[in-house]
């Protein structure tokens, strides 16, 4: 059958891509199920904080997935021809690189606003899988990043893969990465006693992307500028950017449990009222 058209509409030699789309609806979904979250509490970050921090994310987001990749994954190739690796349109982008770009966002702004960077952290963190879900989705559409060879019955030709069936790999790591992690973080993040201690939402999110993209990495094709490392025939760069997410994640959680409960700013006082004139 005809594969997916990456070109989700074309308006003369302007084309929308479904990979671009994926983005923005990752954005925006999540920036509204953001503001959905901290309806629910009193703490920070509140609506402007929040709406003030979107382009920080999405700076975040795409500086920091492209760098990720250039240095992890194709450093060679990119210092040989530096100026692609503006080229963003080719593909390239490392969730790892990503999520670094987005942390330091997330410390730089929360900052400079006077609150502490894991209470935004644990709404970005909840918010994130809905990116995550879309993106996995628009690499299967891509035909990219498809997984290894195999004889199950849901294995697919992808155009660019050969002849031979292969795990859709994309769409398992849009089930765990996006939707199974989606339904772990909600009532987490939902929950005021949790959120009033900053950090825990946050780190079982980096533990279960540590965890499930370890797993799904046995049956993804590894990158074919890196193969396997350590001699082995099955351990990927993937895999061992994972490691330290998943030790780094369960610490977290178990150094934000053992925290005292952060208390909600108290209102501001209103003015005294105005005595009348004599």
């Amino acid at each position: 059958m005809d594969w997916f058209d990456p070109v989700a509409l074309q308006i003369g030699p302007i084309a929308i891509r479904w990979y671009a789309l994926a983005y923005i609806a990752g954005f925006i979904l999540g920036w509204r199920y953001a503001l959905w979250l901290t309806r629910r509490t009193a703490l920070p970050p509140d609506r402007l904080a929040l709406d003030d921090f979107l382009t920080w994310a999405v700076v975040g987001t795409i500086l920091g997935g492209r760098l990720g990749y250039v240095l992890f994954y194709n450093l060679d190739e990119y210092l040989a021809a530096p100026l692609s690796i503006l080229e963003i349109w080719h593909g390239g982008m490392s969730f790892h690189g990503g999520f670094l770009g987005v942390a330091v966002a997330i410390v730089l702004f929360a900052r400079s606003r006077g609150f502490s960077p894991l209470l935004l952290g644990d709404v970005v963190a909840a918010a994130a899988p809905i990116g995550l879900f879309f993106g996995r989705i628009a690499n299967f559409v891509n035909g990219e990043l498809w997984g290894r060879v195999t004889d199950e019955p849901w294995g697919i030709v992808f155009p660019n893969g050969g002849p031979l069936p292969r795990h859709p790999s994309q769409l398992y790591e849009a089930g765990l990465e996006g939707l199974v992690l989606f339904l772990i973080l909600l009532p987490l993040a939902a929950s005021a006693r949790i959120r009033a201690k900053p950090g825990i939402v946050l780190g079982a999110f980096i533990a279960w992307y540590g965890v499930s993209r370890f797993v799904v990495e046995f049956v993804r094709e590894p990158d074919a500028q890196l193969g396997y490392l350590m001699g082995t025939d099955w351990f990927t760069r993937g895999q061992q950017l994972s490691i330290p997410m998943v030790l780094v994640g369960l610490a977290v959680v178990w150094w934000a449990a053992r925290r005292p409960a952060v208390a909600a700013p108290a209102p501001a006082a209103s003015p005294p009222a105005s005595s009348p004139a004599a």
